[in-house]
């Protein structure tokens, strides 16, 4: 369940319009247990929105760098990332199957996580 705020920035709409959206029966929302509206991942993923979740934060904030991808080129069994990150260009090399389960693909926000030499990508 995501609280209405973050289900209205997942959509990129205003909290108003996902209230008017629930009144006119395009989206269902439920009541948590302190009776703040929320709303089921499914539902955001139904209207074309992606869920962002709190990534790792034992992970050191100069390590960690949220961006949104440029690119995506899939080679067999591995695939080449490039991230942009404001003045960062990230390029990670990942395997095919990490794009496709994580759903990656241009324009997707994600964070990517260096260490040593090797960058791992995650949404946020």
């Amino acid at each position: 369940m995501v609280p209405i705020g973050d289900a209205a920035r997942a959509l990129g709409v205003s909290v108003d319009t996902l209230r008017r959206w629930e009144r006119s029966g395009r989206i269902t929302t439920q009541r948590d247990p302190a009776n703040r509206r929320v709303v089921e991942e499914s539902e955001i993923t139904r209207l074309g929105g992606h869920v962002t979740h709190p990534v790792d934060s034992s992970f050191s904030a100069r390590n960690r760098f949220e961006g949104v991808i440029t690119s995506v080129e899939v080679s067999g069994v591995i695939a080449q990332v490039e991230i942009e990150s404001g003045q960062n260009h990230i390029v990670s090399v990942i395997t095919r199957d990490a794009v496709e389960e994580l759903g990656l693909r241009p324009g997707v926000p994600v964070v990517a996580t260096v260490k040593a030499t090797s960058v791992m990508v995650a949404r946020p």
